[in-house]
């Protein structure tokens, strides 16, 4: 039997990821903008790279706010068990803006290297600075925001950040290392652009992994699985447990749990002893919003309680 709970923090999590996520877009396409004419007039690809970086964060974190807003729509015929899964699948594709980022950053390195140019200018320094404090700062919010929603594809657009926030310092080292260097250092911007390009790719793959287990419905942390048992043995008449399976589908998880019983209990009371351990796990685990309890009968011949201890 199954029974969902009329409260649910969803609606909330929702509004703390758009929240996050509008945040960071009003200042990625400033950034955008402010790092590509520095680049421009500074002779730095390394910061026009970057640009494009926060315009990939842009495009990403107009995923987010998609897979947010879809995830949390309720239930309907072609969806019995909700569009949770958008969610991951929104996390998916900003890791693949990512890697497309990389690729293009990774070219026009190449091209830049092959390509004798003046060094960067020295007040592109300042700027590059002004936008590490800046990203890294925001990647610190946002993944925080991320992390007490439990929502995979904010706490991706939370890397993608970070990566804005690596390719700068790349970029900063690059051009330190070229104004310092003079005359036959052109290129090391463009060297720590490629750089920047890898480490945005293995980035990319960090955030792809998580998302990519949960559409596929990997099984998610063993303890919330402990908790359910624990929480359901704890009920009267509940004499122990058997099968059990939780996954995450957007900000909720689903249960499925066999409970052991009397042999001797009624249907009606097998019904009610099924209600009292849904609303006991509800009550005390409340991102758990469905419980499918099945009631199976101790036989004559013994049996063994699955406790939590022998998962």
């Amino acid at each position: 039997m199954s029974k969902g709970i009329t409260r649910t923090n969803a609606q909330l999590a929702t509004q703390a990821g758009i929240k996050s996520t509008l945040i960071g877009v009003a200042i990625n396409a400033c950034l955008a903008l402010v790092k590509a004419l520095v680049g421009i007039f500074g002779n730095s690809y390394a910061l026009i790279a970057d640009a494009i970086e926060s315009l990939a964060d842009v495009f990403s974190s107009l995923i987010v706010l998609l897979g947010l807003v879809m995830a949390v729509k309720p239930a309907d015929r072609n969806h019995p068990y909700g569009h949770g899964k958008i969610e991951p699948l929104a996390s998916v594709l900003v890791a693949l803006s990512l890697i497309a980022a990389a690729i293009v950053i990774s070219v026009e390195s190449i091209h830049e290297i092959m390509t004798p140019h003046n060094s960067p200018a020295s007040f592109t320094l300042l700027v590059l600075v002004g936008v590490i404090v800046i990203k890294e700062s925001l990647f610190r919010y946002v993944l925080k925001v991320g992390n007490e929603i439990e929502s995979l594809v904010v706490k991706s657009d939370a890397w993608h950040h970070r990566s804005d926030a690596i390719t700068s310092a790349a970029a900063f080292v690059g051009i330190s290392i070229a104004i310092i260097g003079g005359k036959g250092y052109e290129s090391a911007d463009d060297f720590a652009a490629l750089i920047a390009a890898v480490i945005i790719t293995i980035n990319a793959i960090i955030v792809l992994k998580p998302a990519l287990f949960e559409l596929i419905d990997t099984a998610p942390d063993p303890q919330i699985l402990i908790q359910v048992r624990q929480i359901a043995e704890s009920v009267d008449q509940v004499l122990g447990t058997d099968q059990g399976y939780v996954r995450k589908v957007g900000f909720d998880y689903f249960v499925d749990l066999d409970i052991l019983c009397d042999p001797a209990v009624s249907i009606r009371e097998g019904h009610d002893i099924a209600h009292n351990v849904v609303d006991a796990i509800q009550l005390s685990l409340p991102q758990i919003t469905k419980v499918l309890i099945h009631v199976e009968p101790v036989d004559d011949y013994g049996w063994r309680s699955r406790k939590t201890e022998i998962m």
